[in-house]
């Protein structure tokens, strides 16, 4: 492609900026200031311009200016929040082993709730949730059987 006068300019531009940044020798710069006033197709600025920065080199942060950046793997994960419902579904269910089963069916009620609620909240909780319902079906389950054997055993 042919290259304009404002891309020469440009690539002129760009080496006197090299210049004057010490990148270039006297000698070198005009040669290929010559070179760039010469050229014909943009491939050919192109090559007089490839080993240098494309504008001045750019000045060290100051520290107090602006933290460094932290890199993507180290930033912190958002977590969603817990539904305090799945947790109590959690507490109850294990409770029933202290209780000997008497948190068994608030356990499994928090924890239904919990989960209907899951389902159309952003939260977490799922499986705190369902261990509570286990937990507390356990227990219920526990209770039916020792009442099935009471009314065996009168």
């Amino acid at each position: 492609m042919l290259a304009s006068q404002a891309e020469r300019e440009r690539a002129v531009d760009v080496l006197r900026a090299a210049f004057g940044e010490g990148r270039l020798q006297q000698r070198e710069f005009e040669q290929r200031v010559a070179r760039a006033y010469a050229a014909r197709t943009i491939g050919e600025l192109s090559v007089l311009v490839a080993d240098v920065p494309q504008g001045p080199a750019p000045m060290p942060p100051t520290p107090v200016a602006m933290p460094p950046a932290v890199p993507q793997p180290y930033l912190p994960v958002l977590s969603r929040p817990v539904n305090g419902k799945a947790v109590a579904s959690l507490v109850l269910g294990l409770m029933t082993m202290v209780t000997f089963g008497v948190t068994g069916l608030p356990a499994v009620i928090t924890g239904h709730m919990a989960l209907s609620e899951l389902r159309s909240s952003g939260e977490s909780g799922d499986a705190q949730a369902v261990i509570g319902l286990i937990m507390g079906w356990l227990s219920i389950a526990a209770w039916m059987v020792f009442f099935v054997f009471l009314v065996i055993a009168v």
